[in-house]
């Protein structure tokens, strides 16, 4: 109840963030329902399709935490842990926030999926699916509400474990103690170049084989994506671990050889917001590579590559999810710096001055990121060629 009467007093932003996490999990819970019905159809032919769910899934969860963290409402306030709503009891409101908006699109996804069965009738469209949807047989009820509460239990403990009470060391950026303190440098960095090589090299080994391996190069009869998507999940994660101290990297590049004003404010703002914004730009980037991968690999192949509806439901899903959590980590980290951006206005700084720095950030990190982007496709894309 309280939850509820948080989300009545929001600001429409937030509340549309909230309608993009119901919109990402009905996409979601659709997929599921979509591969539960094929398997109806195909017994023993659906893990492949459920493996394939497993990338929009994760990337819907991610984006859920993302809009869970940069919501006003769960972040700490003087006077509310005097009325029992401390750190602890915020984080759950956040976790159910959470799992009320998963929930909300599962239940969409699941009328639509009905609907398009033509178990409901008198609307638009009704029955259209049908064949595909394996409406000749009976639905299996208890099947279908498990698969649309996998998200919503996903998101909602992953929102809870993101939000949980912690320490703040000297130098974190929201700490209240020391905020005048410059942020460490990020330490993932040796791990996520680990975990990219690994990946990498896992993707290399499993469709370096012949025909008739264990786990052949997609595209394939009897081939198998569980080597694509097991390296591709390695070199997002590492990509993830790596990203803050990238970004970190960005922000000392830009204050080499004697910067100004501007390069010089950039470069601090990235430093201090490192952390914030790497882990979602390196997700894009997985992304993005991994898109690029694609793109060459079908470009050696001959022949038609048919794309149905459900795949570009995934891939829609796949590549919005990451980018919308990289804008909700950059507007969270320009309502962080709100009282600085503020008080260089009142000192008389220049608003040109503040928008050349943004600029300057957004130049440093496509610096960065972008040839590395690049260069992990490549390397992805050349053994499946």
């Amino acid at each position: 109840m309280l939850a509820l009467r948080l989300a009545r007093g929001t600001h429409p932003l937030v509340l549309l963030r909230r309608l993009l996490v119901s919109a990402a999990s009905a996409g979601v819970g659709f997929l599921l329902l979509c591969t539960l019905g094929y398997a109806v159809g195909h017994p023993g032919a659906s893990g492949l399709r459920l493996l394939w769910c497993a990338l929009p899934l994760a990337a819907a969860a991610h984006f859920a935490v993302a809009v869970a963290r940069s919501d006003p409402s769960t972040r700490p306030r003087e006077g509310l842990s005097a009325v029992g709503l401390g750190p602890a009891r915020l984080a759950a409101i956040a976790a159910v926030s959470t799992a009320v908006s998963c929930t909300l699109g599962s239940a969409v996804a699941l009328l639509v999926y009905l609907h398009l069965r033509g178990d409901i009738t008198g609307l638009p469209f009704d029955g259209e699916a049908a064949g595909l949807l394996a409406a000749d047989q009976p639905m299996p009820l208890a099947g279908a509400l498990t698969l649309l509460a996998i998200l919503p239990v996903t998101a909602s403990v992953a929102a809870g474990l993101a939000l949980r009470p912690r320490t703040l060391r000297p130098g974190d950026v929201s700490d209240p103690v020391h905020p005048e303190e410059p942020a460490p440098t990020p330490s993932g960095l040796p791990w996520g170049f680990a975990l990219v090589a690994a990946g990498l090299a896992f993707q290399t080994y499993v469709n370096g084989g012949r025909q008739g391996s264990a786990l052949p190069m997609p595209g394939h009869p009897e081939g198998s994506p569980a080597g694509v998507l097991g390296g591709w999940a390695l070199t997002a994660v590492g990509l993830a671990l790596a990203g803050p101290a990238l970004a970190h990297f960005s922000g000392r590049l830009l204050q080499l050889a004697r910067p100004g004003a501007a390069r010089l404010l950039a470069g601090r703002v990235l430093m201090s917001e490192a952390r914030r914004i790497g882990r979602p730009l390196g997700v894009v980037c997985a992304v993005a590579s991994g898109g690029i991968a694609a793109a060459t690999l079908y470009g050696y192949r001959a022949g038609p590559h048919p794309f149905g509806p459900l795949t570009g439901l995934g891939a829609a899903l796949v590549i919005s999810c990451p980018v919308a959590t990289l804008l909700t980590a950059a507007l969270e980290s320009r309502h962080a710096r709100a009282d600085t951006t503020r008080a260089l206005v009142e000192l008389g700084t220049p608003a040109a001055l503040l928008r050349t720095a943004a600029s300057l950030r957004a130049l440093a990190l496509l610096v960065v990121f972008t040839p590395l982007t690049v260069a992990i496709a490549e390397l992805a894309a050349l053994p499946l060629r």
